[in-house]
């Protein structure tokens, strides 16, 4: 099953190049009282929802997928978390580039640890990318997203795909600098998921996934999450071993080698095999 949100917060159920409208679905979650809980709704509910989506499927408006806006298919992840240096060879080009290092010694995934983004750092894949600070760098990074479906602490890594909802195509935009990386990285627009997400069941194997990115029509990245160094099992054990997963929450799981600079204007188009893709464009001014 593929989800996606669109023009404004309306739900959809994508099927081929249509996006079907299943919006009353929506009233099905039961309501929240203050204070809210510290996860997405609708993500928690997704397993008791989907014979709902299915039957209003078949009523639903079908709107082409051209002539639609995706907001971010998670629409109040509690946290958004990235895995820094999680591919080899992204490792070995952040020793050779001291624009990426920017003196850090690079050395681990665990060594470093995660870090969060903010929540305002989220969009989707029909906005604009807004950069800041034109003097200073700025980094596209292609990564898997994974979307946790449950509460978790400590979960170990037998047990771990157990706790995700689906995938989605992450982009980990990127200022480079001295500041600690969930400064950096946290700036508004700088967290960009889309167009979809796709429930778990549908991926055979997230850890041998093509992904690519371009720019302006040339390629920058291409890679296999196979080349992980913490595959998604691993890094769902590693970051619950430190705090709570949470409905919702999003892992974004490390770039690979290729990462580099846009400027405003650009088209930076990102993919991942049997997730989807996008095109988003950098804003022609700064912020």
């Amino acid at each position: 099953m593929r989800i996606c949100r669109f023009n404004g917060g309306r739900l959809g159920l994508v099927r081929g190049d249509q996006v079907i409208d299943v919006t009353p679905v929506l009233g099905l979650i039961p309501p929240q009282r203050y204070p809210l809980p510290q996860k997405d709704l609708l993500i928690e509910a997704l397993p008791q929802l989907r014979q709902a989506i299915e039957a209003e499927a078949e009523k639903g408006a079908s709107h082409a997928l051209a002539g639609i806006r995706f907001d971010s298919p998670v629409a109040n992840p509690g946290k958004i978390i990235g895995a820094p240096i999680n591919y080899k060879a992204h490792v070995e080009e952040s020793k050779a580039d001291a624009g990426i290092g920017h003196g850090r010694a690079i050395t681990s995934i665990g060594d470093w640890g995660m870090f969060l983004k903010a929540g305002t750092s989220l969009i989707g894949c029909s906005d604009d990318i807004v950069l800041r600070f034109p003097e200073r760098r700025n980094d596209h990074e292609v990564e898997l997203g994974v979307v946790i479906g449950k509460q978790g602490n400590q979960i170990r890594a037998a047990d771990a795909m157990d706790y995700i909802a689906g995938y989605t195509v992450a982009l980990d935009m990127t200022l480079r600098g001295p500041e600690f990386q969930c400064f950096r990285k946290s700036i508004d627009t700088y967290s960009v998921v889309g167009p979809w997400l796709v429930t778990a069941d549908e991926v055979a194997d997230p850890n041998a996934l093509g992904l690519w990115l371009n720019v302006n029509g040339e390629s920058r990245q291409k890679s296999n999450t196979s080349y992980l160094v913490y595959d998604i099992a691993r890094l769902i054990e590693f970051t619950s071993s430190f705090y709570t997963l949470m409905p919702g929450d999003i892992i974004m799981s490390g770039t690979p080698e290729g990462v580099g600079p846009v400027k405003p204007g650009d088209l930076i188009e990102a993919g991942i095999e049997s997730i989807g893709q996008f095109s988003i464009r950098v804003a022609p001014g700064y912020a």
